[in-house]
């Protein structure tokens, strides 16, 4: 019986598509309990690789028969074995995943979000296994990124194949959960990149000022740089409006949460931004509006095609972190309720902020795990 290799592309889009997978993933217990492939559909089973290495019968035993089983480990060559001789046990329909984990926390599903009135489109890149959400506007030969992954082929791949030019580069806030593409795609393509300057104080580099009222023009689209200056996760956060209908939040609200404010070490201080941006400046705002977050923390905000995005008025309604009307809860909750911190995030911050210059390698490890930029991931 033979095996047959998956690649990340294509297990996103069986969850995407609600298929059936029953994934046998044979990391450590703390590996995977820290952080794993999930879908509405999929199954998980931990074995550790090492439990296998003598006797497959326990992952026999536990994988059902007759379903589609992916095999996964971290890098992929303990998957190869596992999957080889659960074949050879006879077992059907076994796959293991290209590239492992780390090929999963790398992959970027382009999703459409919309046409715009001014003839552009904008798409969302859904990094499904890091929970990080990038977009890109495209209009009449040009391109905007905001947020960029540090996975920049993927951008400059659908690029091509769009036609565009790659005129900005922008990041919402210094991101600590993941490394930034954004300064890196535009020096290699000439374009500008953007940082609120309230959070640049300390980087090395030179860089556009995000503020309000500057907005950045792609093509026949506008992107208005409202900061709405939106303090809160960082002391710089800064959210925009398209095409009057999409308001990007970066990591200020996401759709089942809000921002954290502690990734600075100033959860104290920022805790009154944050609040004041959530229950009064988005308030000013028309319900309409769709938000689209910088972040995802549970699959099930994936909607359909993997678009992740919410009406301002709904989650007013069903966002529990919009719905703390006490101020002194509110500030318990969001200094005292808060998962650990992302992995590596200091080591992160200062690669963002151009201290550092890890390798590609070391940016890997670095990334490596789930996002955790929201209050409460639940």
């Amino acid at each position: 019986m033979g095996i047959q290799k998956m690649t990340s592309k294509e297990v996103t889009k069986m969850i995407l598509n609600n298929e059936e997978l029953v994934i046998l993933d044979v990391r450590n217990e703390a590996d995977f309990n820290d952080w794993k492939i999930e879908g509405n559909n999929v199954e998980s089973i931990n074995i550790p690789y090492f439990d296998l290495l003598d006797d497959i019968s326990p992952a026999l035993d536990k994988i059902p028969d007759g379903k589609n089983v992916l095999v996964v480990c971290a890098k992929e060559g303990s998957s190869i074995f596992v999957a080889e001789q659960i074949a050879e046990a006879g077992r059907s329909n076994i796959s293991y995943l290209e590239g492992g984990m780390k090929s999963w926390s790398e992959y970027l599903e382009p999703v459409k979000v919309s046409d715009l009135s001014g003839g552009g489109e904008l798409y969302q890149f859904v990094r499904i296994g890091k929970g990080c959400l990038s977009y890109i506007v495209l209009s009449n030969g040009e391109a905007a990124i905001i947020d960029t992954s540090r996975m920049i082929e993927q951008y400059e791949q659908f690029m091509q194949e769009k036609g565009v030019k790659l005129i900005h580069a922008i990041d919402t806030h210094l991101h600590a959960d993941h490394i930034s593409g954004g300064r890196a795609v535009a020096q290699k393509y000439g374009a500008a990149y953007h940082l609120p300057p309230k959070d640049a104080t300390e980087v090395t580099f030179e860089y556009e000022k995000l503020e309000e009222g500057n907005d950045i023009y792609v093509g026949n689209e506008t992107i208005k740089v409202k900061p709405i200056y939106t303090p809160g996760h960082t002391i710089g956060s800064t959210s925009f409006m398209i095409d009057n209908k999409y308001l990007l939040t970066g990591d200020i609200l996401f759709i089942d949460s809000v921002g954290r404010p502690d990734l600075a070490g100033l959860a104290e201080d920022w805790v009154g931004d944050l609040r004041d941006t959530l229950y009064s400046r988005y308030k000013e705002l028309s319900e309409e509006l769709v938000v689209l977050p910088a972040h995802f923390g549970k699959v099930t905000e994936l909607g359909v095609g993997g678009l992740v995005a919410g009406r301002l008025g709904t989650l007013y309604n069903e966002n529990p972190g919009l719905n703390i009307h006490d101020e002194r809860e509110f500030r318990k909750t969001v200094t005292e309720n808060l998962p650990p911190q992302p992995n590596s995030y200091q080591e992160i911050r200062q690669t963002n902020m151009g201290k550092m210059n890890p390798s590609e390698h070391e940016q890997r490890e670095m990334e490596i795990g789930p996002n955790r930029c929201a209050v409460h991931d639940k």
